[in-house]
């Protein structure tokens, strides 16, 4: 039996991911401070979890992975950073550093940090490799490599960092890593979709497919070909996934069922999670595409979960 520990924990991609590979997986504990996330991975794994706050935990997991907010490293957002001690969302990280040194002798196996691209860049990767100092004082080795959702079966552009700093000298080979076949869009979208889901905004029309180049965080959005951009945890703003061309000319947002599964979700996960969330009539569900938009991808970690179950993870 594997036992994780999930931080900052959304709706539970890395247990998902697990049980996907047919692991016999426990999670020790699960901390979430969003409510609405939390009824959403409870009706999934058939927990009585509550919202908690990740300050000043201390349990003895296996793998510990968290996806640290990443709002302030964000270039969506305002790149506040993540000093420690400046009180920014972003800056929780250190809590789960605390949590680690904590745990005194005993540490985990393995520890998991995922977060957005711009932690590498030159305004916030102070704060990137302070944490992998940290972890390596603390007798990790760390590798880090950025990996991006559509090299791994998901038809969505998603680049993100994951750390994963192993106990010990042995360092994680990102090389072995099983990526699969690019597969279209269209094997993930619904025929079905509400009125709801139209743009009929005026700034959101003028922004689709404008003359800006590239897809950029300055007013452009895409419309979705042969794959989607990143899930975001917001679809009726700009930047967002992408919008689909109808065939009357119109244009649609991508459903919220749509983008649970492009996470890596199946359709019984999104249904159990909607009777926890439901959606009000004619509007968008703000609770699911928020859901899935902070989620880690299922298929990504499937495949990193591979390689470290090759290499054991289970504490004797």
């Amino acid at each position: 039996m594997i036992k994780i520990l999930e931080l900052f924990g959304g709706i539970g991609a890395p247990r998902k991911a697990l049980m996907n590979l047919g692991v016999d997986v426990k999670s020790i504990d699960y901390v979430e401070i969003d409510e609405k996330a939390v009824r959403s991975y409870n009706a999934m794994f058939d927990n009585s979890q509550k919202p908690q706050n990740v300050c000043g935990w201390n349990l003895k997991p296996d793998i510990l992975v968290h996806g640290s907010p990443c709002q302030d490293f964000s270039i969506a957002g305002k790149q506040l950073g993540a000093d420690k001690g400046s009180g920014t969302r972003s800056s929780l990280l250190y809590e789960t550093l605390d949590i680690i040194n904590n745990f005194g002798k005993w540490k985990p196996k393995v520890v998991i940090w995922e977060n957005v691209k711009n932690v590498l860049s030159r305004h916030m990767k102070h704060n990137f490799y302070a944490y992998l100092e940290d972890m390596k004082s603390m007798g990790y080795t760390n590798s880090f490599k950025v990996l991006n959702a559509i090299d791994f079966g998901l038809p969505q552009r998603r680049e993100r960092v994951f750390v994963i700093s192993i106990l010990g000298r042995t360092a994680f080979d990102f090389g072995k890593l099983k990526k699969k076949d690019k597969v279209h869009i269209s094997k993930y979208l619904d025929v079905e979709y509400g009125e709801q889901h139209i743009v009929s905004q005026p700034s959101m029309l003028k922004a689709i497919n404008n003359k800006v180049d590239g897809y950029a965080f300055k007013g452009r959005v895409p419309i979705i070909d042969e794959y989607c951009y990143t899930i975001t945890t917001k679809q009726m703003r700009c930047p967002n996934s992408g919008v689909i061309r109808l065939e009357d000319g119109r244009y649609r947002y991508l459903t919220e069922r749509e983008c649970w599964r492009l996470q890596g979700f199946d359709d019984a996960d999104f249904n159990k999670a909607l009777l926890q969330n439901p959606s009000k009539p004619n509007c968008l569900n703000g609770s699911l595409y928020k859901q899935a938009g902070n989620s880690m991808p299922v298929n990504v970690l499937e495949a990193i979960f591979r390689v470290l179950l090759e290499l054991g993870v289970e504490h004797e």
